[in-house]
């Protein structure tokens, strides 16, 4: 399978994301196709990796499917043949997925079950995660003493997403659907870590996405507990302390954060090394979460 960098479909195109191409299909339906451009500190690369975008849609297309006893999801099930053509279905094919329009939240639902990235970070200069006091004394990588809910704003394409608290996702959604996604957010890592865990990967963390449909009903959307919006760890090498090794692009940031960049574009030429290793990682998760 080559790399599908861009697509270029005879639907209209309603936004070209960091990584999806969303296309209009009718009032209620959309076409979400997922490619292999990859994003890292919210900059996309010139460099895409192999089979990435197929490996995210199985992978999101399988929690969507193992979650449904916790909230509805934004998946039509409706196959391709209906909405392209030969051509372009072979263009995107086990990369798209049409999909419910919904009214989307705006922020990002961040769950973290351990302490790594901008949160250690953070701990370490205020012994604080997203404004939240911790006990003292955490270790690089260690299991936070709960689940924690960090949501962040949304930012456009090139622009940083931004820690808030608890009041300022009131502020935004309400105090009634603010809980919702809170409590959502949190039986949904709670199940996908347990799950995970019991085929050797620890999710450190994750992100949701969620909309509103047309009865204001509280819908999961985008993708789910991907190596594109989740840490994956190895729970047979993990130790407290340590960076971890890792199922997800943290091979690329960890690169990255070698480097002499503002993680402003442009973004820099990622090593041919770098690349395989990071593809050799997606597909690795996949098998060993879908199998």
């Amino acid at each position: 399978m080559e790399t599908l960098f861009e697509t270029n479909l005879s639907l209209p195109l309603i936004q070209k994301g960091k990584v999806r191409d969303i296309y209009d299909i009718d009032d209620r339906r959309m076409l979400i196709v997922t490619t292999d451009r990859l994003s890292a500190f919210d900059v996309v690369f010139d460099d895409g990796i192999a089979k990435k975008g197929a490996v995210l849609t199985s992978v999101a297309n399988f929690w969507f499917d193992k979650t449904q006893h916790i909230i509805p999801n934004h998946l039509t099930h409706e196959p391709l043949n209906g909405v392209l053509n030969d051509q372009e279905i072979e263009q995107v094919e086990g990369r798209a997925i049409i999909v419910k329009k919904l009214k989307p939240l705006a922020l990002e639902a961040i769950v973290r079950g351990y302490i790594i990235g901008s949160g250690w970070k953070d701990y370490q200069n205020t012994g604080k995660m997203c404004g939240i006091t911790l006990p003292k004394n955490l270790k690089l990588a260690q299991k936070l003493p709960d689940v924690m809910f960090t949501p962040s704003s949304k930012a456009a394409v090139g622009e940083h997403d931004e820690n808030i608290d608890f009041a300022t996702t009131v502020n935004i959604l309400g105090e009634d659907m603010a809980q919702q996604v809170k409590q959502a957010s949190l039986a949904l890592y709670r199940f996908a870590a347990e799950f995970a865990l019991e085929r050797g990967i620890i999710i450190a963390d994750t992100k949701f996405e969620f909309g509103l449909d047309e009865n204001n009903t509280l819908t999961l959307m985008d993708e789910v507990l991907t190596p594109d919006s989740s840490r994956f760890w190895s729970a047979k090498d993990y130790q407290v302390g340590e960076s971890p090794q890792s199922f997800d692009k943290q091979i690329v940031r960890d690169y990255l954060e070698t480097l002499d960049w503002n993680k402003a574009p442009p973004a820099p030429k990622l090593p041919k090394n770098i690349i395989e290793k990071t593809a050799n990682k997606y597909q690795q998760v996949q098998q060993l979460l879908t199998q």
